[in-house]
């Protein structure tokens, strides 16, 4: 069974996407093991329960120094022994030992055609703001490995969507995670997944 650990921060709507495609059996042999939020409030960690994934929050100012969640955040991923931590909409900077400890066994969906509009500063509406105030045609969504950089690990799929007259930040948003990231972040850890066992 390949054991995955979602990380989240808010909604969790690629996380609803992973889960529906484990349960449908798109994604085989895989167990979601654990959703760990960086906010108690976190409407993902509603989604996990209302499907007997277990749920956990990590917050950062629970803890006096940033070395400190750092470990916390270890010590929590281990406990489940993931074969594959996958960043879906995690708004924290993910620590290096972390990095480490699970090299080239995380990944990340973000809302562009990596390497437009991502690195410091690049997140949620922000991105769609840039895209559409550059005036692109195309954007998209892109699932990489994670390193230590923002944004820089290696691609492993990327999709493209029009950009249309009269889009705004919000309904580009919304389009680039209907047509792309909940596609292709489940394609990725259905790969993933078929590649380990």
């Amino acid at each position: 069974m390949f054991k995955v650990v979602v990380l989240v921060s808010r909604g969790g709507t690629n996380l609803q996407a992973i889960i529906d495609k484990v349960e449908n059996g798109y994604i085989p042999n895989t167990k979601i093991e654990a959703v760990i939020s960086s906010s108690r409030k976190a409407y993902a960690l509603e989604r996990a329960k209302q499907h007997g994934i277990q749920g956990e929050a990590v917050v950062r100012k629970d803890f006096e120094t940033k070395e400190a969640f750092d470990e916390a955040l270890l010590k929590t991923l281990d406990k489940y022994a993931p074969d594959l931590v996958v960043l879906a909409g995690y708004l924290v900077i993910v620590p290096e030992i972390v990095i480490k400890r699970y090299a080239n066994k995380i990944i990340n969906i973000h809302p562009s055609l990596i390497p437009s509009f991502c690195g410091d500063g690049f997140y949620g509406l922000k991105v769609h703001e840039a895209v559409l105030a550059r005036g692109c045609k195309v954007t998209g969504a892109t699932v990489h490995f994670v390193d230590e950089g923002t944004d820089t690990g290696p691609i492993i799929k990327q999709k493209a969507v029009e950009v249309k007259p009269g889009d705004t930040p919000e309904t580009l948003q919304r389009r680039v995670m209907e047509e792309a990231e909940w596609n292709i972040l489940p394609e990725a850890i259905k790969e993933l997944a078929e590649k380990n066992q």
